[in-house]
């Protein structure tokens, strides 16, 4: 399968007012800080949202975003599967905001502070794999697996470009501090 098209920063800034923008983080991310006119649609809502997507496409360029572009160009990839072509922002939100743009809070969301996907992954990572090790140590040495098998799944995530441990952290609590309001992204996306 070939790669996504992409947009760079500067690229994407000047189309901003052509482009539909779709922001696959979850919605705790969202609300710390989205693009401009942004609507969310967690990543895995996508394939819910591909026939308003498949609309929005119809009308024009849709462009995905995440923090860093992962997780958008996967969700880039699941709508290439069913016909929807999709552009990636390279280097997501971070590389937006390194470049001194504004990213949207809403007044009205919740505010408590929301850690990226990326940064709870290599928390919760790190902690297990310290936590195999100690267990290791001081209960039975077949608890150092525990760590073997964070350090496979860490590799297997980089090889295959996706990230088992930041889906299952997504379905946390912490990560959905209010719900996507997904039937009005959906009606937007749908209406134009």
């Amino acid at each position: 399968m070939t790669a996504p098209l992409t947009l760079d920063v500067h690229q994407a800034r000047a189309r901003l007012a052509d482009l539909t923008i779709i922001d696959v983080r979850t919605p705790g991310e969202y609300a710390s800080g989205h693009l401009p006119g942004a609507l969310n649609v967690p990543l895995d809502q996508i394939r819910r949202a591909a026939p308003e997507l498949r609309h929005a496409a119809d009308r024009g360029d849709v462009l995905l975003v995440c923090a860093s572009g992962n997780r958008s160009e996967n969700a880039c990839r699941l709508l290439a599967e069913q016909g929807i072509t999709a552009t990636n922002l390279t280097g997501g939100t971070t590389a937006w905001a390194a470049e001194g743009h504004a990213l949207h809070r809403p007044a009205a969301c919740d505010t408590r502070a929301s850690w990226g996907m990326e940064r709870q992954v290599r928390l919760t990572a790190g902690m297990l794999v310290l936590l195999g090790l100690l267990l290791g140590l001081l209960v039975h040495p077949a608890f150092q697996l525990l760590s073997a098998g964070i350090a496979g799944g860490l590799v297997f995530s980089a090889l295959t470009n996706t990230c088992g441990m930041a889906v299952l952290l997504a379905k946390l609590p912490h990560n959905r501090p209010r719900t996507t309001d997904l039937a009005t992204t959906l009606a937007t996306l749908r209406h134009g």
